[in-house]
């Protein structure tokens, strides 16, 4: 999972991190809506992250996530990510919003995990 970084009031995002799997479902689904912010994927292929408005993680508390502030804006210098060792899925100028809405995200992360959990029964 990507790390949390220290950052001053008004600074920055949070950071909804899931497995990819669901995440990618995620990101399927509120496509169907008005579609996500920008969402980075780790280096290692395990996590996604959605970046959400600043003030998510004192409230989210959904299992198998887990939500952590960032520092500075959603893009660095030259688009680069805000978080080390992550790029960009959906790039701050390629999505549909500065950040995704956390009920939105909440409520597709809810679907998404519905639908993968369908889908390995049936394959069972």
């Amino acid at each position: 999972m990507l790390a949390p970084v220290r950052r001053g009031p008004g600074d920055g995002h949070d950071l909804v991190t899931v497995p990819t799997r669901i995440g990618l479902e995620a990101v399927d689904l509120l496509r169907l809506g008005e579609g996500p912010g920008p969402v980075l994927y780790d280096a290692t292929g395990e996590t996604l992250g959605f970046l959400v408005p600043q003030g998510t993680t004192e409230r989210w508390e959904v299992p198998g996530s887990a939500c952590v502030p960032t520092a500075g804006p959603a893009a660095g210098g030259e688009g680069r990510p805000p978080v080390n060792g992550t790029g960009w899925l959906i790039a701050p100028e390629r999505a549909a919003a500065t950040t995704t809405c956390p009920d939105r995200l909440r409520e597709a992360l809810r679907r998404a995990g519905r639908t993968l959990a369908a889908l390995d029964r049936c394959r069972h």
